[in-house]
């Protein structure tokens, strides 16, 4: 189960044979509407269908662990209140881990499934095992270019628009062609829509489709730009 937005990324592994999308955060907005209230129906349903050996919450959220992993069906595992990033998730699990705080959130989620699966985890460096899908299905124009990932999850953490112009300009004698990713919904209009003003103003600068239609636009990468005011996980993942 996973956030609609991203619902496409676990597809890429071949080891996933069901993804049930989730929409808390559209959902949230309308929660007692009547589409909303329908849409709510038919998610618990699908979570129904099966009794699983293991449900693991990987997020610690009350929301996940109150709104889905509560209603899934098999043996519920997350961390404990120690761990967690909101203690009182901790409460709809049969099983409780302790989960090493001072790690990156990658490693406490390998952690987390090592314990929950009973498995030692490996001390090597996590494969997402995704690149041999992209390598084989690369697009036509597949070749060298930057990817420019502006997208934060607060206001706070943004880059001026006028910064990411100044940085196109001085790549723009590299040859290299640039392409943003476009906005994700949730973010304010003007935002959102970032990523499609800037091409009228470069010509070598692309604008991708948005997660849910893309698959194509992370095949092949030569570099990443990306600014965050501070220090964070996310940006540490895309390092």
């Amino acid at each position: 189960m996973v956030e609609e937005g991203f619902s496409q990324i676990p597809t890429w592994h071949p080891a996933v044979d069901r993804v049930i999308p989730v929409a808390i955060r559209r959902w949230r907005k309308n929660w007692f509407g009547s589409e909303t209230r329908q849409e709510r129906c038919d998610f618990k349903r699908l979570v129904q269908e099966r009794t699983y050996d293991v449900v693991i919450d990987a997020q610690g959220l009350i929301k996940s662990a109150a709104l889905i992993t509560r209603i899934a069906k098999g043996s519920k595992h997350g961390q404990d209140a120690k761990s967690a990033r909101e203690p009182f998730a901790s409460w709809f699990y049969n099983h409780r881990h302790d989960i090493d705080k001072q790690q990156h959130a990658v490693e406490r989620t390998r952690e987390l499934f090592a314990k929950s699966l009973g498995y030692d985890k490996p001390e090597s460096y996590g494969d997402y095992a995704i690149s041999a899908r992209f390598l084989s299905h690369l697009p036509a124009d597949a070749g060298q270019y930057l990817v420019f990932l502006h997208a934060t999850t607060r206001d706070e953490k943004h880059w001026p628009e006028s910064h990411w112009r100044e940085l196109i300009g001085l790549m723009a004698p590299s040859g290299l062609k640039i392409k943003l990713p476009w906005g994700a919904e949730h973010e304010t209009p003007a935002r959102a829509a970032f990523g499609g003003r800037l091409p009228a103003r470069r010509g070598a600068v692309k604008t991708q489709p948005a997660a849910g239609r893309r698959g194509a636009g992370r095949r092949e990468r030569r570099g990443l730009g990306r600014y965050r005011s501070q220090p964070s996980d996310r940006c540490a993942r895309q390092a």
